[in-house]
């Protein structure tokens, strides 16, 4: 008898359909409220993503999971509640949850201390659990519709207690792989299982809807981060077997539950991997071919939230990285952005990016100002000097890539003031990446006719918080000295004036932590709760650090 290995983790919700993710120990069929799918292998792994449909918009569910006609899910004797799946109204009020960044490691001390209590293996507690719980806790709970998970849901380079014990039990690893990170396809596997397989956390990702994308730590620190960068990488004799194997891993655990099953159904990977005795080869083909070519549309999505739609762009994969004509995502995907959100009215248009579109003034002022010193402002020897401080300080945010930051300021501009039908009452940039959370508010001239609340929301991490002196440096970034002085020098090299101006309205916060969207009719707000930081480790919950109306 087939048994679950990992999930169910409901993906994909629309008004009428849904798709549950599962991972099992056998090749099987696995049947969900009366809809089935026979599993998929890929080098000794059984996945199957059932759709569902013929749903009531906005019903709630409960739902059982059958393998081979056994019930597997919930399990024996759970005290958990029944998994349920909420499909969507139009006219609903909209609960989006997101942030970035997290660790994978025990909920016991010395995981649970504050970092500087034990450097090597104190991560905090992890925010996701601890929301998980304040959802099991309450007395009429209100759960969250749509859980955007925007980068580093696994550290390849940073890997979980129980995955390195593996690792270490491994023969025929790559010659010179370091000995504390992934390889391959196998041991990714083992990462998302020790990620998921947390009780709390399995029962959080069986009954809220999930959406992911890559980031960095997904695969490795700096990934695609400049030309130089990948040229090095691509002479380490383990790295191809890293990319390869990393991306497999994103499609099957990751990628595949965003889409819509309409979208699935017009994607001929997807087909050709139903129908293959063994996926494997087939997935190894397409990603060494992907990381070649890079081309993010591949991986980009979007979600109708009710009247929001969330638009998730691929910032990692598609990147052109030539000198002169760096863009964090290419034309392609840009076109396909501009259409996705200009191909309808919104009452709230979401943009989802692992890299946040702003950073403080002083980080943006500094990377861009670095893009054209390393594309030669200042000659070959500040350039090369400008590519080890990109490096050394990632540098490859929004602001390191001046084509596609002016791109996307121009189309929020556009949509903001009713060039492409009634502007929206919000348009979001929502963000992970940096360790630290805050929202900021932007301006347009006066002339651009933005009608629109338009706003950054970034949320860091789920569990990997700054230590103190990383804190400090990033509260230094918002002096005002700090800010016009790196304007000074931006302006120096020809960096353009993009014809916006933002302020934090919120934060900077540290501390591992979750942040909510709210969107009811034309009303919208953004909370942010954290774990605070507790010497003894021993006490897990959510404290709200703000919440304001966006409109």
């Amino acid at each position: 008898m087939a048994d679950l290995v990992l999930g169910p983790l409901l993906r994909y919700v629309g008004q009428t359909e849904a798709t549950v993710w599962v991972e099992a120990d056998a090749a099987c069929e696995v049947e969900i409220l009366g809809h089935s799918a026979r599993t998929f292998g890929v080098e000794g792994h059984h996945y199957a993503l059932v759709v569902i449909d013929g749903l009531e918009p906005g019903a709630s569910t409960e739902y059982e999971v059958e393998l081979d006609g056994e019930r597997v899910w919930p399990e024996e004797g759970s005290d958990f509640p029944p998994s349920v799946l909420r499909t969507f109204r139009p006219d609903e009020q909209i609960e989006l949850v997101f942030g970035s960044c997290r660790v994978t490691a025990p909920h016991e001390p010395p995981y649970t201390l504050p970092k500087e209590e034990d450097e090597e293996h104190a991560r905090g507690y992890d925010a996701l659990h601890a929301l998980a719980l304040s959802i099991l806790d309450a007395d009429d709970p209100r759960y969250p519709d749509l859980l955007f998970l925007c980068g580093d849901q696994v550290y390849a380079d940073e890997v979980s207690p129980e995955t390195l014990e593996f690792i270490h039990g491994r023969e025929g690893r790559p010659p010179g792989v370091p000995e504390n990170e992934v390889s391959d396809f196998e041991e990714y596997t083992r990462l998302y299982r020790e990620a998921w397989s947390d009780p709390v956390i399995r029962w959080l990702l069986s009954t809220v809807s999930s959406s992911m994308v890559i980031d960095d730590h997904d695969m490795h620190d700096d990934w695609n981060i400049s030309q130089p960068w990948c040229d090095q990488m691509g002479r380490e004799p383990w790295w191809d077997a890293r990319v390869v194997g990393g991306m497999m891993a994103y499609w099957v655990y990751q990628f595949i539950g965003n889409l819509s099953p309409g979208e699935l159904d017009e994607r001929p990977l997807w087909r050709e991997v139903r129908e293959a005795d063994d996926a494997g080869p087939r997935l190894r083909e397409f990603m060494a071919k992907d990381d070649h070519e890079r081309e993010g549309k591949r991986w980009c999505f979007y979600r109708d939230l009710g009247k929001a739609r969330l638009i998730v762009v691929d910032a990692r994969t598609g990147r052109c990285l030539d000198p002169g004509d760096r863009k964090i995502i290419d034309d392609d995907e840009w076109d396909w952005v501009v259409e996705r959100a200009t191909e309808g009215e919104f009452t709230h248009l979401i943009f989802g990016t692992s890299d946040p579109y702003l950073l403080t003034p002083t980080f943006h002022n500094l990377e861009s100002w670095n893009e054209k010193v390393c594309d030669g402002a200042w000659g070959a020897t500040a350039a090369r000097l400008g590519e080890k401080m990109r490096q050394a300080l990632d540098f490859d945010h929004w602001g390191a890539f001046e084509d596609s930051f002016l791109k996307m300021t121009r189309l929020i501009e556009e949509v903001g003031s009713g060039r492409h039908g009634a502007p929206p009452a919000t348009i979001g940039l929502l963000s992970g990446d940096v360790h630290h959370a805050y929202l900021a508010e932007v301006a347009f001239r006066r002339d651009a006719g933005v009608g629109s609340f338009v706003y950054q929301g970034v949320c860091s991490p789920y569990r990997n918080a700054l230590d103190d002196h990383e804190r400090r440096a990033v509260e230094l970034a918002r002096s005002a000295p700090f800010a016009r002085a790196t304007l000074a020098l931006a302006r120096a090299v020809g960096v353009k004036d993009p014809g916006i101006r933002w302020r934090f309205s919120e934060g900077p916060y540290f501390d591992n932590q979750v942040a909510t969207v709210s969107m009811d009719d034309r009303s919208a707000s953004m909370k942010l709760e954290k774990v605070p930081r507790d010497d003894d480790g021993d006490d897990e919950r959510l404290d709200l650090a703000f919440e304001r109306r966006l409109s």
